[in-house]
Formats: structure tokens, sequence, C-alpha cells
């Protein structure tokens, strides 16, 4: 039972990823996001869907604006595809994680790199 919130947390996160491609969220801010984990509270009552984009400070808050503004609509469409006794409350949160080992990906490479002096 302890593996419940993980696999409705998986179809949380395809139905949304499939209303994002499908473009059935219609707000400009959001941009091309890609999400990369959704974590459920242990009573299913809270989703929190992590998502990145590449794009500057501006465009991740825009599209967390966006998602969040969109939340109602996306907790509806949960509740109507997936069989749920509630339907849980969404929040989305940006993922920095790609960022930051991005970052640590070319710091590294520049440590690599043979230096001349």
């Amino acid at each position: 039972m302890r593996d419940r919130p993980k696999r409705v947390g998986d179809e949380v996160r395809a139905v949304v990823s499939e209303m994002l491609t499908r473009g059935e969220i219609k707000d400009p801010r959001i941009g091309f996001v890609t999400l990369t984990e959704v974590v459920m509270s242990p009573d299913l009552r809270r989703a929190t869907i992590y998502f990145s984009l590449v794009g500057d400070a501006k465009a991740q808050s825009d599209a967390e604006t966006g998602l969040n503004s969109a939340a109602g609509f996306i907790r509806r469409e949960i509740g109507a595809r997936i069989r749920l006794r509630s339907r849980p409350e969404i929040v989305f949160r940006f993922d920095g994680s790609f960022e930051h080992s991005e970052k640590i990906s070319r710091l590294l490479k520049d440590l690599e790199e043979p230096h001349h002096d």
C-alpha cells in the first residue's frame, strides 16, 4: 500500500503530460515544459508537480504562474480521468535540478580541458 502514492503520481503525471502535449492547457506563459516528477501526499489529497523548461528565470516564473492558474482545470480533468476518492489539490513547482546538473557538468568539463600557460 505504501507505493500507492507513487503509482497515483505516475498516473497524474501521464494525464497532465497528455494534456500539455495535446494543447488542452491554453496559456501562453507555459511554453514548452517537461514534467519531471509528481509527489503525492500519503493521503493522495495533494499533488506537487515538478517541471523543468529551458529559459531564463522570467520564463520559469511565468510558466509556474501559468501552470498554477490552470490547476483548477487540471484538477477537474484528473478527477474525470483517474478514479480517486477525492480530487487532489494541484501545485506546480519549478525543478531546477536539471539546470544544476548542467552547470556541474560544464564546470567539470572546464576542469578536464588542458589549460595552456
